[in-house]
């Protein structure tokens, strides 16, 4: 009979993925395994005394803006008198007309306005809601300055601290307590799911920034605290940008350096983020050197858009969602760009 072969072609094969897959690393030994540990964690430590002591060990404002009602001679007078009380403390605007002025402490485009008066008594207008720091600041200049022109100061409060929120802090417990859900996430993800797959990866940080972002709005808002008083969805959606663009950032700092991502994720977000968030004083109070940090990290666009939601008018707001998002973005596609220009391993699903 004749002999019929065949010839193996080919099998068909399943759908592979790649497997993000933090690269395998082994850990020092001896006297490096003994002092390694000691110096990384004394110099981040050293880090963030530093930078925090920088920030508050005297706050003093650096041009904070401040408006005055009044001719340009009077507005000329309030100037010096605010420079002989604390020197490039702040950065004194001209408005036309009390409503002007008072619109622009509520979007808080200013943080005072001094309205002169008819030479018997000024009035200053505030808003509560930038803290108590800022307010001592700004009425014990101006009543320096009134007391200097014979005239008696009237205060008024106009955008005042919400009654779960005193001491205007809530703002940066919640901006904190995110900024570390989201770097313990982003390096936890690598040391309990190591091999999980790119897209389940990004499945899990949406996951963890959508229910964080509505777990941190239900403990601020009405139905907690009562400490940030911003519409709910607002609050949820920028917290959840918060979260996902530290999240991500994280993830990212680790997939590029191992191990050592931890430790500057740790620096940059965790010490210098929060250092320069805003959250406690605003950015004029930092030293020159710190202020524009508060302008591109995450936590310091965050905090600030979370007070505009919660008092200013969305101050902050547009440009907070903007950041946030192209951190996370940038975040996503190094994750993506490392994942697919590095050795792995496949696997059939």
């Amino acid at each position: 009979m004749p002999e019929h072969t065949t010839h193996a072609g080919p099998r068909p094969t399943s759908p592979r993925h790649v497997m993000d897959g933090a690269p395998a690393q082994q850990g020092v030994t001896g006297l490096t395994g003994v002092l390694l540990p000691v110096a990384i964690v004394l110099v981040i430590g050293s880090l963030f005394v530093s930078v925090f002591l920088a920030a508050f060990h005297a706050p003093q404002p650096h041009g904070l803006p401040v408006a005055v009602v009044g001719t340009d001679a009077q507005t000329e007078r309030v100037t010096g008198g605010l420079e002989r009380t604390l020197p490039g403390g702040f950065e004194v605007k001209g408005y036309a007309d009390e409503g002007s002025a008072r619109q622009a402490v509520r979007e808080r485009t200013v943080y005072a306005a001094y309205l002169i008066g008819d030479g018997a008594s000024s009035e200053l207008l505030y808003a509560g809601a930038n803290g108590p720091t800022v307010t001592s600041t700004v009425v014990s200049a101006f009543s320096e300055v009134a007391q200097a022109s014979g005239d008696r100061l009237i205060q008024q409060d106009i955008v005042p601290a919400s009654a779960g929120d005193s001491r205007g802090m809530s703002v940066f417990y919640a901006g904190f307590g995110i900024v570390l859900a989201g770097f313990l996430f982003g390096m936890m993800t690598y040391q309990m799911a190591p091999r999980l797959q790119y897209r389940w990866r990004m499945v899990s940080l949406g996951a963890f920034s959508v229910l964080g972002g509505v777990i941190v709005a239900l403990i601020t808002g009405s139905l907690g605290f009562a400490a940030l008083p911003g519409p709910f969805l607002g609050i949820a959606g920028v917290v959840a940008l918060i979260a996902a663009a530290v999240g991500g950032t994280t993830m990212a700092f680790m997939r590029l350096f191992g191990r050592a991502g931890m430790s500057l994720a740790s620096v940059v977000l965790l010490t210098f983020g929060n250092a320069t968030s805003g959250g406690t004083l605003p950015a004029a109070y930092l030293p020159d050197w710190l202020q524009p940090l508060s302008e591109i990290l995450p936590v310091g666009v965050g905090v600030r858009a979370l007070q505009g939601l919660s008092h200013f008018d969305n101050d902050g707001l547009l440009v907070g969602v903007l950041v946030l998002a192209a951190w996370a973005l940038v975040a996503a596609a190094t994750l993506y760009w490392r994942d697919s220009h590095s050795p792995r391993r496949k696997v059939t699903v």
